[in-house]
């Protein structure tokens, strides 16, 4: 408690001589500079002690200073002890509650006002409309309107960010387009809302017609490249960005890094994680966790495990990047036992790290213990299981072989199964060539609208294993009456800080002619060492010839090519493929390896594959 002799040196700022501490001037003064939560108080202890809390200026000073620092409940207590609070006073508290994300208290506390015949001014409207989800927005949209604000450039702003944020983006730009001044926030608000509902081109227009863009922005337009799947783009808006001498922050690196872990980008990702360094940022949990996570992507799991073991505060979200990484590249042990230590270390599991050893257990067949690991999720820890777990389980049993018990689990399952359900039940049939099952499942499939291309895919490689070329036909008649379409295998490949870009048969790489020959190279190399093609996985009915052929220019064996041309004898080679590996493409990179003495890392759609010596690491089992 202050004494009245209290003196301004027990608080940092400006000097106040000989000025007496009940003065609502000194105290207000006070209150402004306060540094500390602490001295906040003591200034508030005075204040009682002389009678003046209930002044209007040192309440409302007061109740400012404490939504500063956080104690949201001590500016309400205030402002409900406040007698016939005028629109400052309630304009303050529900822009508070704003800030601090409570949307509907500061929604309630706008109705209160109204109710109590106190009419809003444009500052109030600003702080209500705040973060304000949609359909309360467009009830204080009628609002702004009757009292003649929506002219107002800050009013205005914010019902753009409340549209936008909505999805109603014909309304935002509507408003948008009616400001005779576009401030930097509208802006942005109307760029994030393109960006959110994937409309990229149209937030790329707007993002390059701003004069003066802050990090902010910059972040929105990367994050939104990244989320739609187009982390090249990404690379080159920050590499712009970099060019300008943008500064960037936390957010921006943490995207960044997931856009380098889209594609493989292990190089850019290396420069980014010693840019950090350099610049003396600090390596906080958030930043850790997204170089493992990046690391992991792409390939370099000792850069991730050694990102980990250095990171200081580990939480749980830190773990589960790791327990993944393991997973993804086969090191089912290490996943289950970092799954034990996080446990040990009291950290609760969530769902997501589950899902990592889970994962971990189906790519090494750990029937057994992945049981366990889905019935403990449950019984000790209360989670209950979602699709993704039953998928990890089903994985788990059809790799193994157990293709009635997968089938039962999905039939039980207390979450409606998804396509991707199916389709990894159908991928275990065609691993076990069980085709009366795989068509059950197609069947039902077709009868209920829930198959895709890799539906059909599926049961149209398994056709073709068995030469039921006819089953092969009409796989493709039921795609094209049902106007499915094939998603493209891609491979892509890091060499110098640039990525490329491959598909089948693909004649438009600049050095194709080199990468062509270095095929054949290949060839003869495989063909000293006994290789014979896997021509049953090809899906048309032709000569055996033309089907190795096309078996040579699978993206991946284009993209192996091109790095065999680019880089150093003996250095590895990272490879990242869209869909899963082929058992031609398996088995010739293994020799490639052996034959070149090269590692070639090889990320597909459901792990990484570590060719070493003629030897993968998921030991033929993925």
């Amino acid at each position: 408690m202050l004494s009245a002799s209290f003196s301004t040196t027990a608080v940092t700022g400006p000097t106040i001589n000989q000025q007496p501490l009940h003065s609502p001037e000194t105290l207000a003064l006070l209150i402004i500079n306060s540094k500390t939560i602490r001295q906040l108080t003591q200034i508030h202890a005075a204040a009682i002690r002389h009678e003046l809390d209930n002044h209007p200026t040192v309440n409302f000073k007061l109740q400012r200073a404490y939504s500063s620092f956080n104690r949201l409940h001590s500016s309400l207590t205030l402002f409900n002890r406040t007698h016939d609070p005028n629109v400052y006073y309630y304009t303050s508290i529900i822009h508070s509650h704003a800030v601090h994300n409570l949307y509907y208290k500061g929604i309630k506390l706008y109705i209160q006002m109204i109710s109590n015949n106190i009419e809003p001014n444009e500052f109030t409207f600003s702080a209500v409309l705040k973060g304000c989800p949609l359909q309360p927005g467009k009830l204080i949209h009628d609002h702004v309107v009757k009292l003649g604000f929506e002219s107002n450039m800050h009013v205005r702003t914010a019902l753009v960010d409340v549209y936008s944020n909505g999805g109603y983006l014909v309304s935002a730009r509507q408003l948008f387009d009616k400001m005779p001044e576009r401030s930097l926030v509208s802006l942005t608000s109307m760029i994030t809302g393109y960006a959110k509902n994937g409309e990229l081109v149209k937030a790329r227009a707007l993002f390059d017609e701003m004069v003066e863009r802050d990090v902010v922005c910059w972040n929105v337009m990367i994050g939104g490249y990244v989320k739609y799947g187009k982390p090249n783009e990404a690379l080159t808006l920050f590499r712009e960005m970099l060019r300008i001498k943008m500064k960037v922050n936390e957010v921006t690196l943490v995207t960044i890094l997931s856009a380098c872990g889209q594609i493989g980008a292990l190089e850019s990702g290396r420069w980014i994680h010693s840019y950090i360094e350099i610049n003396g940022m600090n390596m906080n949990v958030h930043l850790g966790t997204a170089l493992i996570d990046m690391y992991s992507k792409c390939g370099s799991l000792e850069d991730a495990r050694i990102v980990f073991n250095k990171l200081k505060n580990k939480d749980v979200i830190a773990y589960n990047s790791m327990i993944t990484g393991y997973a993804m590249h086969g090191l089912s042990q290490e996943a289950l036992l970092l799954f034990k230590n996080m446990c040990t270390m009291r950290l609760r599991p969530t769902d997501i790290s589950f899902i990592g050893v889970l994962n971990a257990c189906a790519h090494s067949g750990l029937v057994a213990i992945g049981k366990g690991v889905f019935l403990l999720m449950k019984t000790k820890y209360g989670i209950e299981p979602t699709i993704e777990h039953y998928g990890c389980v089903v994985n788990l049993l059809g790799r193994a072989g157990y293709l009635e018990q997968a089938y039962e689990l999905v039939k039980d399952m207390k979450v409606h199964p998804d396509p991707v359900i199916w389709g990894t039940l159908l991928d275990s049939c065609a691993l076990y060539k069980n085709v009366v099952l795989a068509e059950e499942f197609v069947k039902f499939l077709v009868d209920y609208k829930l198959a895709n291309s890799g539906t059909y895919i599926l049961l149209s490689n398994l056709y073709a294993a068995t030469s039921n070329w006819a089953g092969v036909a009409q796989m493709r008649t039921m795609m094209k009456d049902h106007g499915v379409q094939k998603e493209p295998g891609c491979s892509s490949i890091e060499v110098h800080n640039k990525v490329h870009e491959f598909v089948a048969g693909d004649m438009k790489h600049p050095n194709s002619e080199q990468i062509y020959m270095m095929l054949e190279v290949v060839n003869e190399w495989l063909e000293g060492h006994g290789y014979a093609p896997q021509t049953d996985i090809v899906l048309h009915d032709v000569g055996k010839k033309e089907r190795a052929r096309s078996l040579e220019v699978h993206s991946e064996k284009l993209a192996i090519a091109f790095g065999l041309i680019s880089t150093e004898p003996g250095s590895s080679i990272k490879i990242v493929k869209n869909l899963r590996v082929c058992l031609d493409c398996h088995e010739v990179t293994k020799l490639i390896s052996k034959i070149t003495k090269r590692t070639i890392v090889v990320r597909d759609r459901n792990r990484f594959h570590h060719f070493v010596n003629g030897l993968c690491s998921c030991g033929d089992y993925w």
